[in-house]
């Protein structure tokens, strides 16, 4: 984990983090192996791409979480 952005406007600073949760149709457990691995690279190249910090993330067999 690097060092903390805080977004200082006025008189207030902020630690703004956002916590996504996908979840697969009917709940099926099809996030395994080689498309869990997928889902993963792909999640990270876009918060890349975006300049956003994964701080956790987990990809479970029918759902994903990532706080960024």
């Amino acid at each position: 984990m690097g060092k903390r952005k805080y977004l200082h406007r006025g008189h207030t600073v902020t630690d703004v983090k956002y916590h996504f949760a996908w979840v697969t149709k009917y709940r099926y457990p099809v996030l395994r192996g080689e498309i869990a691995v997928r889902a993963r690279d792909i999640i990270s190249e876009v918060c890349e791409a975006r300049e956003i910090t994964i701080i956790k993330g987990v990809v479970s067999r029918d759902h994903v979480h990532v706080l960024v």
